[in-house]
Order: structure tokens, then sequence, then C-alpha cells
């Protein structure tokens, strides 16, 4: 009995000493190596990719945002859960895109709407833009319906609506654009983009400075 009470307690003992050094090790040490590493090699991934304006951080790079004014240049339509929602806010606890079929008459009916409402506001005097000129990502939510990105066709679109919002030479807002476009991942990964969150900033920006 004496024995079986010793073996128990040395059992224990080793028990509790592995979990100390492994708390230690995988709950200590290892988050703090990681994030000095990230720290020192990737700071602003590491931060949430932060964009910041005047010194104060505006959003994430990441993370798409809904509620720019007609000023502004407009993102992809936000994504919505549910067989019936096509939601029109960017909210995290929301994030997905519709289940509703390509074919789904509520969903059809949605992509027309916002095709006509694109031509209309965009449209401006000296330029009229043709429904044919409206972009795929223009009237249709991304698989997580968060993108922070619209495609450069989008954004040439909304050029000369946000020029005259702005009081802006068209070419001075085209080269902002084309300032704000990233090419493919590596060459060949992805397609070119246009990060509106950046854009809209460097466009405040350069409408204050005059």
């Amino acid at each position: 009995m004496t024995n079986s009470f010793a073996n128990t307690a040395r059992l224990l003992t080793a028990g509790l000493r592995a979990l100390i050094v492994l708390t230690v090790l995988t709950g200590v040490i290892y988050p703090l190596a990681l994030t000095g590493v990230a720290q020192g090699l990737f700071p602003h991934q590491a931060n949430g990719s932060e964009i910041r304006s005047h010194g104060k951080v505006v959003g994430s790079s990441l993370i798409g945002q809904q509620g720019y004014g007609p000023q502004y240049f407009q993102p992809r339509p936000a994504g919505g859960l549910g067989s019936n929602s096509l939601n029109t806010r960017y909210k995290l606890e929301v994030s997905g895109a519709t289940n509703l079929a390509a074919d789904n008459p509520k969903l059809v009916q949605a992509v027309e709407a916002a095709k006509a409402k694109i031509v209309k506001d965009n449209s401006v005097p000296g330029y009229t833009v043709r429904p044919s000129q409206v972009p795929a990502d223009a009237v249709t939510s991304s698989g997580s319906g968060l993108d922070p990105d619209i495609s450069p066709a989008y954004a040439d679109l909304q050029v000369h609506r946000v020029a005259a919002r702005n009081g802006l030479p068209v070419a001075e807002v085209d080269k902002l654009v084309e300032e704000h476009t990233t090419g493919r991942t590596l060459g060949f990964i992805g397609e070119p983009r246009v990060n509106v969150l950046e854009l809209n900033t460097a466009l405040r920006d350069l409408v204050a400075m005059g």
C-alpha cells in the first residue's frame, strides 16, 4: 500500500512538473517569441494592417468598410448570411456571402437594381456610364462579404463622379487610382486590385491640400 501511494505521488508530481514546463513553453515563451519575430519582421501585418490618417487609425487594409459619402469611391456590395438575406451592412459577425442561387429572382433583381443605381450615380455632365461598363464586382459581394478591394475597372468607372463631387480634374483623380492599383501577387496570383480605404484616405488628403 505504501508503494502504491508512493507511485501515485510520483506520477502526480511528474504530471504537475510536465504541466508547468509545457505551460511555460507553449503558453509563455513560444507566444512571446512568435510575437517578437512578427513585430521585428512584419510589424505592419502583426498589428492588423492598420491604415492611418493624420495619426489616427481609420481601419484595416484587410477589412472593407461601408458608409462612404457620394464624394468618395464606393466598395463592393456587402455580403449576407441566410437564405433570404442580402445584407447591406459590413459587420464582422455576419460576414459571408449570400447563399442565394445565381438564378434566384431576388438576387437577380438586386443585381439589376444595383447596376441601374451605379449607372445613375456615376453619370455626370459630359460623361455617361453605360450598363455594359459596370463590372461584376460592382454589383456582387465577395465570398466573405468584407472585401476591402475593388477592380481597377470599377475604380475607373467612378473617377468622373469623384472628380466632379470634389472639384478636382479628372486626370488628377485618375492618377490617384493608378497610384493605388496593386498588380497580381508575384505577377501571376490573383487579379489587379484597388484598396478602397487606402484610395479614399489618399483622396481626402488630396482634397484637404486644395
